[in-house]
């Protein structure tokens, strides 16, 4: 029985500090972060939480909630892991989650070009746009466009392969395939020429060229962002201590890390250190800085470990008797250092123990009992630290220029050794964000175009709450003087109601299975510019599941299998084409939308009356129609309108083709014509005892006669003579016979 009670207390106590561990690793912030890499025009910040929109900075953080708009004329790359997004101008983007598992960004509207170097197999990167989800499948090349109204959406893969979702349906996009996508079913959906290249295209394409060739690949981990900008601003030399070093090649005499930027408060980290210079962002959230016989280098973690982002890599000197020395007399101040290999960096955040010791076996090496030791201790006071001996290594500024994220370079303060020495070193700068501190020093920022980011996006992925704006979070913040709040606390605060949560519409749970399909074929757009086809017409758009009948498969593109095509009556399994491609027998085919009614054929003036063999309704034509597949129709009914029909009209010219038996004859509405259109012309004689006669002939008047049979044509083909026309025509003729003999005579 004690043994069994003992079991079970050591269980109780193990299941609780597993919950309580869990808890802390769900507290865990991201290893990750994106990086604003380059920009050049107007490019704005919101950061998350905010609804201002501000001027934004080059090597800034960006993570879940932060919104990026490129202006008319700009363009911006955005790094995260091993991808790049670079934005067109007039392009909108919103990270709506970024952690170590995913990549989720909202385009609302814009051109993005998308370049995937690597996609880790416990990773995804996602899309959202008004009409669709796009997910990445592998690495490649791809090009995402939303129109200005956010009406469609154009998915173009020159590389590699994703995933479109939508509320109905789930497909699978391969190389070299673009699709353009309204709606936000799937259901209407054009395939288009792949756009042409263009300026985007070109500076997009220069950019992945210097990143595949870049030196720094082989001396960092792969995770880290930002090395590509080492290559052209520095260089690599090997250290008999360190190993593989960086070193600087455009910096000023006196220059040290962490100088040439300014601080922010970014969550879920609290002070965050952006800098200033383009390469500036992997040597300050990656790896050490060591004081090389004078010359600061880079020393970068281990190659083959996944990197851990932190937000600075510094220990902070001062507290709150730390004063500076100013024109104007003293002032309270902070300082900070950089951390040297081999020591240990303390988060200033919650962290779990797996954190504390990944984000340093990941940026340095380091001995796991040195980890150990600091992870217990909580009094730093006592650690030597090297770089704190290095003259003008310790940078401090006043404590308004450090809240305000003011530039440092301008501000610093240089210290004595003996004030860096008497100073106490803490873990983190005792002093509360202020609003300023979360939008930055920089002016107000260009504002989007309309209410572009309040359009509501389709998503595979349900992304998080809206994240806590500073104003829900400052009375805390103040009271925890330079802490940020813990996820849990974070939680409880209700967001303002100026963060409000992005309108996303996530797929049903059947939907968000991966799609193991394609699109169904579709006739190819004439072009990516066109107008949407009319209803009816082979380039309109139709549902995927009505695109092709069975049996009636879409020109010019494959036919679409239908269910058991194998096992259908009559089917040979050949291929029902239009354009003189031998036919085979089938059924008459299903209707569907996307199948056009039957047109009957047009009655060309001035035919009176169609013949049998126009019709298609002859039992010869019906039998070649179904032969061809094509649905079988009665004779039209054709009626010509009455009107005045040409006196040479009125007497066919051809024999009308005997009708079929068991087919009603047409009846044909003819207007009668005048008594004096009937008379046949006289002969042009000069003699006038023969006019006299032919004046005294009489007139003969065709009276309307029911139809009937006409006779069969000649087999010589020329046209048969009315019996009337061919009695009076002898009688002229004898006589013209008669009046020249007696001429004779006299």
């Amino acid at each position: 029985m004690l043994i069994t009670n003992a079991v079970r207390t050591v269980a109780l106590v193990t299941g609780i500090a597993g919950l309580a561990f869990s808890g802390l690793v769900a507290a865990d912030p991201p290893s990750r972060v994106a990086r604003l890499g380059y920009m050049t025009g107007a490019v704005s910040l919101s950061p998350a939480g905010e609804t201002d929109w501000v001027q934004a900075s080059i090597n800034r953080p960006l993570t879940t909630g932060d919104r990026v708009w490129a202006d008319a004329g700009a363009r911006a790359e955005i790094q995260v892991g091993g991808a790049l997004m670079r934005l067109n101008a007039g392009t909108g983007m919103s990270v709506l989650n970024l952690d170590d598992r995913i990549v989720q960004v909202q385009l609302t509207q814009g051109a993005m070009n998308l370049r995937v170097r690597r996609l880790d197999a416990d990773q995804a990167f996602e899309i959202d746009t008004p009409n669709l989800a796009f997910t990445v499948r592998k690495p490649g090349d791809y090009r995402i466009e939303v129109d200005a109204d956010g009406n469609a959406t154009t998915i173009v893969v020159r590389s590699g392969q994703g995933e479109v979702y939508g509320e109905s349906a789930s497909y699978v996009v391969d190389s070299r395939q673009t699709y353009r996508f309204t709606g936000t079913g799937l259901r209407e959906y054009q395939v288009v020429d792949a756009p042409r290249i263009d300026e985007f295209d070109r500076w997009s394409g220069e950019r992945d060229r210097i990143y595949a060739s870049s030196p720094s690949a082989r001396y960092v981990s792969q995770d880290v962002v930002g090395y590509q900008d080492l290559d052209a601003n520095g260089a690599w030399r090997v250290d008999a201590t360190y190993g593989n070093v960086w070193y600087p090649s455009r910096v000023d005499a006196g220059w040290a890390p962490y100088r040439d930027g300014h601080w922010a408060w970014v969550d879920p980290w609290g002070w965050t250190w952006v800098d200033d210079a383009p390469w500036g962002f992997a040597v300050s959230h990656y790896g050490r800085w060591a004081n090389l016989h004078g010359t600061w280098g880079w020393v970068p973690g281990p190659v083959r470990t996944r990197a851990y982002y932190a937000p600075a890599l510094v220990v902070f000197v001062g507290g709150d008797n730390f004063q500076l020395a100013i024109s104007g007399g003293n002032v309270g101040g902070i300082g900070w250092f950089p951390l040297a290999p081999r020591e240990v960096y303390r988060p200033w955040y919650p962290v779990s123990r797996g954190y504390f010791d990944n984000v340093n076996t990941s940026n340095t090496i380091v001995n796991t009992t040195v980890i150990n030791n600091y992870y217990n201790n909580t009094n730093v006071t006592n650690v030597t630290y090297v770089n704190r001996q290095v003259p003008g290594a310790v940078i401090a500024v006043p404590t308004t220029t450090f809240v305000q994220s003011q530039p440092v370079s301008r501000m610093a303060i240089r210290v004595t050794h003996e004030q860096t020495a008497a100073a106490p070193v803490v873990a983190v700068a005792p002093v509360a964000p202020t609003a300023q501190s979360v939008r930055g020093a920089a002016g107000p920022g260009n504002k989007p175009s309309g209410r572009a980011f309040d359009r509501p996006v389709v998503a595979r992925t349900a992304p998080p709450a809206a994240p806590v704006s500073y104003a829900a979070q400052q009375q805390q913040l103040s009271a925890n003087r330079g802490k940020p709040l813990d996820d849990v606390a974070r939680k409880q605060l209700a967001p303002a109601p100026s963060a409000q949560s992005p309108a996303v519409t996530v797929v049903p749970q059947g939907r968000a299975a991966a799609p193991t399909v394609r699109p169904p074929p579709i006739a190819a757009a004439r072009g990516r510019d066109d107008a949407r086809a009319k209803p009816g017409t082979r380039d309109a758009v139709a549902a995927p599941a009505a695109v092709v009948a069975p049996g009636a498969p879409t020109r010019g593109t494959p036919p679409v299998a239908a269910s058991k095509p194998d096992s259908a009556p009559g089917r040979s399994g050949q291929r029902d084409d239009a354009d003189g491609r031998k036919p085979s027998a089938a059924p008459a085919p299903v209707a569907s939308p996307s199948a056009q009614p039957p047109v009957a054929p047009r009655a060309s003036a001035p035919v009176i009356a169609p013949t049998s063999s126009e019709s298609r309704g002859r039992p010869e034509q019906r039998a070649a129609d179904a032969q061809r597949g094509q649905p079988t129709m009665p004779a039209p009914e054709r009626v010509v309108e009455p009107r005045a029909v040409p006196p040479q009209a009125q007497s066919p010219s051809r024999a009308t083709p005997r009708p079929e038996q068991g087919e009603a004859v047409p009846q044909a509405h003819v207007a009668l014509p005048a008594p004096s259109a009937l008379r046949p012309a006289p002969p042009a004689k000069s003699d006038a005892v023969a006019q006299q006669r032919r004046a005294e002939a009489p007139v003969v008047i065709a009276q309307p006669q029911p139809p009937r049979s006409a006779p069969k044509a000649e087999s010589s083909g020329r046209d048969a003579k009315p019996a009337a026309a061919e009695s009076k025509g002898g009688k002229d003729e004898r006589d013209d016979k008669k009046d020249d003999d007696d001429k004779r005579k006299r």
